[in-house]
This record gives structure tokens, C-alpha cells and sequence, in this order.
């Protein structure tokens, strides 16, 4: 089939990803194949599901090894083919050294990964352990060359070795739930009652284009959000919109979840 790729594509943000997993889609099409995606960032798998959602031949799940993982893999089929959590493959691996008098950060296992040779799309996400370590996910083909090839994260020797995905030490998101009542579903009152911030400090960082709708930057104060809607603002966490409810005085009472 040749899908229409400029029309799907329009107004997306991540273009040459998705026309990708585009490419993807088509081939499990024609092969009756179900296809994996690499590991994709979340604005990159919003927009991806997204657009499968408006194709009625496929299905597709979406999984990165824990229900919260941030960067996921999507199993693409033709709609004729049931799909199974088992469809997405990924491994587990444990990065273990002594790391009391070397702390090393998300950002430094990442670059040791990385400095193996692997490619960003390769990765999941990277679980911190303190001074014990990390574990990271990562396509399953490549476990056998990490357990040889990553020896150093920063200046201290680690063992790297598979692991099943039950033994992930995953610590449940800190939220808090909260109720705002607000005369409008405008980005900067919604944003600045979730987040704890004067409005007028919103505003000015909105404008700045530091706050994020469904990983796309929105720049308009006035912009409406709606339920399922991912806010988020850098260096101060998310929030999500959640039910969205009338009161007798017409005004909008809104559920939020603070992630901190």
C-alpha cells in the first residue's frame, strides 16, 4: 500500500522519525510481519501513535520493559494480527560497580553506552542505583557485545551482565493529587495551579517557550488544554490534566496529578 505520507506527516514536529516508522508500518503491511520500532523519545511516540491511531489496516502496542518507561518501543502489525506484550522485545542489563567515591550520573552511563558504539534509538531507559550502579534497557541483539564492551563508566571498572526484566529496581513515580477550580482551561492558569507557580510567572514562561503540551512546545498563554493533556515545564516536573468538570457556576473544576 502506499500510504500518504506528506498528509500524515503535516504539522508534526518530528518528521524524519516518523516518516521511519512510517516506512515500518508500510513493510509489516506487505509482509505481514510484525515490525519493532527502536526505543523512541516520548514527544517522538506521542506523535507516532498518534498518527498509526488514524490508520484503520494497523494495530500497534507500545512497551518499554516497565509500565512507566519513558522511552518505548512500538510493535506495528497489519490490524489482522493480534498483538501481545511479547511482540516488543526488550533485555535488561545490570551495570554494577563501586561507585562510592565516583558518583556517576544518568548522563555518564548514557555516554558510556553510547561510547561503546551504539546508537541513541538502541537505548531505553536508565535506571540510577546510587553507588551500586544501573540498569539500563536496551534492544535485546546487543546484550552479548555490552557484557564485553562496556568495562568502564567513568574512572570505575563495572560488570555488565543480563538480567530479567522482574529484577528492575524501579521506584513508583512520586504524585500528588490535586483539585483546581479556574474560569477558563487556559495553559497558564491550568499549568500555574499544577505546578505551584504565580500565574504571572507562567505566563512569562510560556512565552519563553520553556513549557511543554504533549512534548510540543506551546508559546500561547491562552491555549486550551483538555483531559489526557502532559504539561510540563523545565526543571520544575509535569503535571497531567485529568477529569474536567463543570461547577453550578460555570466554572471548570479540574483534577491534576503532579509528578515530582
Amino acid at each position: 500500500m502506499n500510504l500518504p505520507k506528506d498528509d500524515l506527516l503535516k504539522g508534526a514536529e518530528n518528521r524524519e522519525e516518523l516518516s521511519r516508522i512510517l516506512d515500518q508500518a508500510d513493510q509489516a503491511f506487505r509482509t505481514w510481519d510484525i515490525v519493532q520500532t527502536d526505543f523512541l523519545s516520548p514527544p517522538v511516540l506521542y506523535e507516532a501513535t498518534a498518527i498509526l491511531g488514524r490508520l484503520t489496516e494497523f494495530s500497534f502496542i507500545k512497551g518499554g520493559g516497565y509500565p512507566q518507561a519513558e522511552r518505548q518501543r512500538l510493535a506495528i502489525a497489519r490490524n489482522e494480527i493480534p498483538l501481545e506484550a511479547e511482540h516488543i522485545e526488550i533485555a535488561a542489563i545490570d551495570i554494577s560497580g563501586n561507585f562510592l567515591f565516583d558518583t556517576a550520573t544518568h548522563r555518564d552511563f548514557l555516554g558510556s553506552l553510547l561510547g561503546t558504539g551504539l546508537v541513541r534509538e538502541k537505548v531505553g531507559d536508565i535506571l540510577v542505583l546510587g553507588d551500586r550502579g544501573a540498569q539500563a534497557l536496551v534492544i535485546p541483539e546487543l546484550v552479548s557485545f555490552l557484557e564485553t564492551s562496556l568495562v568502564q563508566v567513568r574512572s570505575v571498572p563495572v560488570k555488565t551482565r543480563p538480567i530479567p526484566i522482574e529484577e528492575l529496581k524501579v521506584r513508583p513515580p512520586k504524585k500528588k493529587e490535586l483539585t483546581t477550580v479556574e474560569a477558563s482551561l487556559r495553559l497558564d492558569a491550568i499549568a500555574s495551579a499544577g505546578l505551584g507557580m504565580s500565574r504571572s510567572k507562567m505566563a512569562d514562561a510560556i512565552s519563553k517557550g520553556n513549557v511543554k503540551v504533549n512534548w510540543k512546545t506551546i508559546t500561547q498563554t491562552s491555549y486550551n488544554v483538555k483531559d489526557g493533556d502532559l504539561i510540563s515545564l523545565r526543571g520544575k516536573g509535569r503535571v497531567e490534566v485529568g477529569e474536567v468538570n463543570m461547577t453550578k457556576k460555570e466554572r471548570y473544576r479540574v483534577q491534576l496529578t503532579r509528578f515530582v
